[in-house]
């Protein structure tokens, strides 16, 4: 099917490839659900996965980069711990699981928080639970990493829920999100990164790089509070393209 797209198509491709470094860039998440927002009309469910995970795992791992010196290992390693069981249930359920139906679940809970996030003059403050709820959210973030490579979208409201400053945030779900990449495509590459899918992600790789030097500098402008508004905007936006 891949080797099949049109011109056409390959344009929606490197367009989506853009949108989502754009936004990893400037904000550290929401690759999967800007590129996948858009993919989802050229590339089938499972190829799209594997764009997502191939992807994302490539442009994290460049971006993680800039804010190595934020990463936290004792905040990290339970949403890892979490995200390492989760993960395999959400390959599982792949292929036992209505894409449009999860798409507007997804995109109905983005709307929403988006919304309140922005209206709402203060967040509210969320610190108990301990490392335990933190895993949780790891794990069901697994589980949607697993479905559709969405496993930044839980862990991204829960840092801003949890009040932490962004770089303290962004040393959180960046390397979860490699993470849970990585594990979803040692899963499910095999099956779906054959030579005309890895000569397509060849191909979105100046996209991949134009969105993320974007992204990265809209980034290094914003101070926290413009930096939660952004986060909320585009939670909001992302919700709102899982419609489209």
């Amino acid at each position: 099917m891949i080797a099949d797209l049109s011109f056409a198509s390959l344009l929606v491709v490197w367009l989506g490839a853009f949108v989502g470094a754009f936004a990893a860039g400037g904000a550290g998440f929401a690759f999967a659900l800007a590129a996948s927002a858009i993919w989802l009309h050229v590339l089938d469910p499972l190829h799209t996965t594997a764009m997502i995970v191939a992807s994302g795992t490539l442009l994290h791992g460049i971006l993680i980069w800039p804010i190595r010196r934020s990463i936290e290992f004792a905040r990290l390693w339970p949403f890892i711990a979490g995200a390492a069981f989760g993960i395999p249930v959400g390959v599982a359920l792949l292929s036992h699981t209505r894409p449009d139906i999860l798409r507007a679940a997804i995109g109905a809970f983005l709307v929403a928080y988006g919304v309140y996030a922005l209206a709402a003059p203060q967040l509210p403050y969320f610190g108990r639970g301990g490392r335990a709820a933190d895993a949780a959210v790891g794990f069901v973030g697994g589980v949607l990493g697993g479905l559709g490579g969405y496993s930044g979208v839980l862990p991204t409201i829960w840092t801003q829920v949890r009040g932490w400053p962004k770089e303290v945030a962004r040393g959180v779900y960046q390397p979860y999100i490699i993470f849970a990449q990585v594990v979803t495509l040692a899963i499910i590459g095999t099956l779906t990164l054959d030579r005309a899918g890895i000569l397509l992600f060849a191909t979105m790789l100046p996209a991949l790089a134009l969105g993320a030097w974007l992204g990265l500098r809209v980034y290094g402008r914003l101070d926290d509070r413009r930096f939660r508004q952004v986060l909320s905007a585009m939670l909001l936006l992302s919700g709102l393209t899982l419609f489209a």
